[in-house]
């Protein structure tokens, strides 16, 4: 990523529910039917606020860690990513939300253990099966108290024996948070990673914005919008 931060924004530059969303290349041309989507079902007025995000596998990952597929390691470049991302979120009048799917869901997870600034992270489809990530969530405190976890009930069944573990670690995921008062939601979607990857996120967001207001909390840390 270069040091200017490349952004694609949707919607009212005055809204005060800003959405910030690390995308690819890949995902330019699903952008829009997200923003829509997210504003049919959240029913407010709101701003999408896409990073570009040029080397993938390096400025999203929080440590270094060896390919699992392709040629590409694993950089640790999410430190600075997320710095610069912060710099989206400086007018504290507003409610900033992050979100992403693949390894930008991940990302978005280890975002909110770094900084209290989000109120709500959302991750679709996220990269959990990412070396000792789940060990990481259980050794620290994330700083939301509003997550969303969503994967396809295929994901699970891939070849690759390090992706393959993704079902149970999202399930721990989703445990740990639970028991730690979290207001957590899994949901599971039908097909595997790459079945309506920008639904799959607008759904995230848009459960987000929705448990806002009218979240109940259990004592397990169960929700209900």
């Amino acid at each position: 990523m270069s040091e200017v931060i490349n952004t694609i924004k949707y919607g009212d530059p005055g809204a005060n529910i800003v959405l910030i969303v690390p995308v690819g290349d890949h995902e330019l041309s699903g952008l829009e039917k997200e923003y829509e989507y997210i504003c049919r079902a959240a029913a407010t007025g709101l701003q999408l606020t896409a990073v570009i995000i040029d080397d993938w596998n390096r400025e999203l990952s929080p440590w270094k860690a060896p390919a699992v597929f392709g040629k590409n390691d694993f950089g640790d470049g999410a430190v600075k990513t997320l710095r610069k991302l912060l710099s989206l979120t400086e007018d504290r009048n507003k409610t900033y939300y992050i979100g992403g799917y693949s390894l930008a869901g991940l990302f978005a997870l280890w975002a909110a253990y770094q900084t209290d600034v989000f109120a709500g992270a959302c991750a679709a489809s996220p990269s959990v099966w990412f070396p000792v990530f789940v060990d990481y969530m259980r050794s620290g405190e994330i700083r939301t108290d509003k997550v969303y976890l969503s994967l396809g009930d295929k994901e699970e069944r891939t070849k690759n024996p390090v992706m393959a573990t993704v079902g149970n670690r999202i399930r721990e995921c989703y445990d740990w948070l639970s028991i730690n008062n979290i207001c957590c939601m899994l949901e599971w979607n039908e097909g595997n990673h790459f079945k309506d990857p920008e639904l799959r996120t607008a759904k995230a967001f848009a459960w987000l914005i929705a448990s806002a207001d009218t979240i109940s909390r259990s004592t397990t840390g169960d929700c209900h919008v």
